[in-house]
């Protein structure tokens, strides 16, 4: 496998952190060498969260720089906008449908954007979007977005799915195991 590097954007509270650590437990548990990397901001009020994942034979580096990154899994929609410039130009975007109003937002200081998708669209089409959130209600629980989002990526890449689902045993807690195997399942099988 030639080095892979993907960012996962979102917000304070969606399960990006943990979505990293799932991925970098695949990879490890698949003999690469995994670097990752976290930038919190004001996570716990809502703020951006970006973590950067590379895998490869031997990596150096956690740190992806604009044009590198060759999948953005994006749990909100204007957070995938905010990083686009780290896609790479054949790189692959998916995109959780979701809005989540930034505290500009909120406070009435700014608007959200209108026709984010239709924005990105204008750089890549190469994007996967999804309402997550909606498939995570259904399997469930409306914490298991994240693991909707992984199931998608897990096709995109070179890892048995055994070796995800082994992932998500390890790491998620078992009150909530069954509805995000479900959710892992269901984005795994989803075709737009």
């Amino acid at each position: 496998m030639n080095e892979v590097n993907i960012m996962i954007v979102g917000v304070g509270g969606q399960g990006t952190l943990l979505a990293s650590r799932i991925i970098g437990n695949v990879a490890i548990n698949s003999s690469y060498d995994v670097k990752l990397s976290e930038i919190h901001g004001m996570a716990q009020r809502g703020g951006s969260v970006v973590s950067s994942i590379k895998m490869a034979e031997k990596v150096y580096s956690p740190i992806i720089e604009k044009g590198e990154a060759d999948i953005i899994l994006a749990f909100e929609e204007l957070e995938a906008l905010r990083w686009l410039d780290y896609l790479a130009p054949a790189g692959r975007m998916i995109i959780n449908k979701q809005q989540i109003l930034p505290a500009s937002v909120l406070t009435g200081q700014a608007d959200y954007p209108e026709g984010v998708l239709e924005k990105i669209r204008v750089s890549t089409d190469n994007i996967i979007s999804i309402d997550a959130l909606s498939v995570a209600r259904e399997c469930g629980t409306t914490r298991a977005v994240n693991t909707v989002l992984i199931g998608i990526l897990a096709r995109l890449l070179d890892f048995p799915k055994e070796k995800w689902l082994a992932s998500l045993e390890n790491l998620i807690p078992e009150r909530y195991l069954e509805a995000n195997l479900k959710a892992f399942e269901t984005g795994y099988n989803y075709i737009q």
